[in-house]
């Protein structure tokens, strides 16, 4: 196949295979992705429209969550609609663009899904170990100052995917074994030495998940001591429970993340059904939990919905 560059980026399709050894089972691994998405998109959608009606909620905790909410979507978005047209109609191709703007925005928005886990853990470090002045440490300025930087961070290491794969040549087949266009999935199919290209991915994504996993590692063990201080038992158990689930969400999201990533650097020898089908849970089950764990499971947010229902109802 002769070889094709971005300067004729109209002329340029890719072919996504999916998960590869598991093309049989595409349209029923399909289903309980789109119930994972229907739920990411409805729960999101909702903590957004309760925190934005409830003026009570526009504190440091819930402001984040929004945050968080809005790159959920995003994320889920950018990949899941594209991922259920390849295993329910087939539809393999994917222009050269598009690829590159998906890729764009997974990365990016992975990088700020990991950078709002970190500042609400420390919101939460804030409101345990120093209740009192929770609210002046965290005002609604540093909030948007910590908000900025976790977007600009995830625009600025990442914007360079798109632009340093558009100078590459491509010779090799076009055929993405994977469901999206991932970056070092797209890389491998480049006809020169791209060394220094994976090198630079795989260091962004290491020292930016690492970097973000240990800071929250250390917010909550300062906040497990300051528990395990609490003079009530029934407090003690509370905060728990409550950090305990942030905790499980948190560790979905980095396991998942750092499988994929340590994968394309030692796990050769890893089947690529495996590989690609965990590569899809950190997309798909992090803004399916969140919703659930900070929503559901928030006595604020429930209780706003609950309300909310009943009058409703009542009006029918």
């Amino acid at each position: 196949m002769p070889p094709f560059n971005a300067s004729r980026p109209s002329s340029i399709t890719f072919l996504l295979l999916g998960i590869p050894g598991l093309e049989h089972l595409h349209v029923w691994i399909g289903i309980p992705f789109c119930s994972m998405y229907v739920v990411a998109v409805v729960g999101n959608v909702t903590i957004l429209a309760v925190v934005r009606a409830e003026k009570s909620l526009h504190e440091p905790m819930f402001l984040f969550l929004c945050m968080l909410s809005v790159t959920d979507l995003v994320l889920s978005t950018s990949t899941l609609p594209r991922m259920l047209c390849l295993f329910w109609l087939g539809a393999h191709d994917i222009a050269f663009e598009a690829c590159l703007a998906q890729m764009f925005f997974i990365h990016s928005f992975t990088a700020m899904e990991s950078g709002f886990f970190l500042a609400m853990a420390i919101d939460r470090y804030v409101a345990i170990c120093d209740p009192l002045h929770h609210t002046t440490i965290l005002t609604h300025s540093r909030i948007t100052i910590m908000g900025s930087i976790v977007v600009c961070r995830g625009v600025a290491f990442f914007i360079p995917h798109p632009i340093l794969l558009k100078q590459l040549p491509y010779c090799r087949t076009r055929i993405i074994a994977h469901t999206y266009c991932e970056f070092m999935a797209v890389v491998k199919l480049a006809c020169m030495d791209t060394g220094s290209t994976k090198r630079y991915s795989l260091s962004m994504a290491s020292i930016i998940g690492s970097s973000d996993a240990i800071l929250i590692a250390v917010s909550y063990a300062f906040i497990l001591r300051s528990v395990f201080r609490l003079p009530s038992r029934e407090a003690s158990f509370k905060a728990l429970g409550t950090c305990g689930s942030h905790v499980c969400v948190i560790l979905v999201f980095y396991s998942t993340a750092g499988f994929s990533i340590f994968t394309h650097r030692f796990g050769k020898h890893v089947p690529a059904h495996v590989h690609i089908f965990i590569a899809n849970m950190y997309l798909l089950v992090p803004p399916f939990l969140n919703p659930i764990v900070y929503g559901v499971r928030t006595k604020k947010i429930r209780e706003h919905v609950l309300r909310t229902l009943r009058v409703k109802v009542a009006l029918f």
